[in-house]
């Protein structure tokens, strides 16, 4: 995904943060309206760089000053009380070319209450990140921290669930 990347707002009080890569758009936005060009994959985000500066082109959308993230999401879904496994979105074909180098820069907890497209990232969404530990980017430093906050409920009166819990990582644009 494409995104630009928003300096931390003034009404989130996350001790570390100084700016959000969540993946959400509530903050840090989307590099436009992709989901209407239906070029995104199952998992609601898209395969390669190429169809992300293909869709710019067709839709005349500048893609300058945006930064480009890979994510790679755990295989199961936190509904509030249990884990459940859940799948890539049918009938979006999905062939995830992953870049050859990435950088981790954490883990995400994104609320998915529809099922198909990402939603809210509490930690920024809702400045959970206030009362949890975060790195500079708005984001847990591991898998286990994620993990064990959404197990805990911290995220409980945030946002609607389910949530899935995604690693985050930068690229370079090539």
């Amino acid at each position: 995904m494409a995104k630009r990347i928003s300096r931390r707002p003034d009404w989130l009080k996350g001790v570390n943060v100084e700016d959000v890569y969540s993946i959400s758009s509530c903050v840090s936005e989307d590099f436009g309206d992709y989901i209407s060009n239906w070029k995104h994959n199952g998992y609601w985000f898209f395969d390669s760089p190429e169809i992300i500066k293909n869709v710019a082109k067709e839709n005349s959308i500048q893609l300058e000053g945006t930064s480009l993230f890979y994510y790679e999401a755990y295989e199961m879904e936190f509904d509030g009380e249990s884990w459940l496994s859940w799948s890539p979105v049918t009938p979006f074909p999905t062939n995830v070319v992953p870049p050859p180098r990435r950088h981790l820069e954490g883990f995400d907890a994104v609320s998915f209450s529809a099922g198909t497209n990402p939603e809210c990232s509490p930690l920024s969404c809702n400045s959970v990140a206030k009362e949890l530990s975060t790195n500079s980017h708005c984001l847990f430093e591991s898998f286990d921290d994620a993990k064990r906050n959404l197990d805990n409920g911290s995220f409980r009166d945030a946002e609607f669930g389910p949530y899935r819990i995604f690693s985050v990582y930068s690229v370079d644009w090539f």
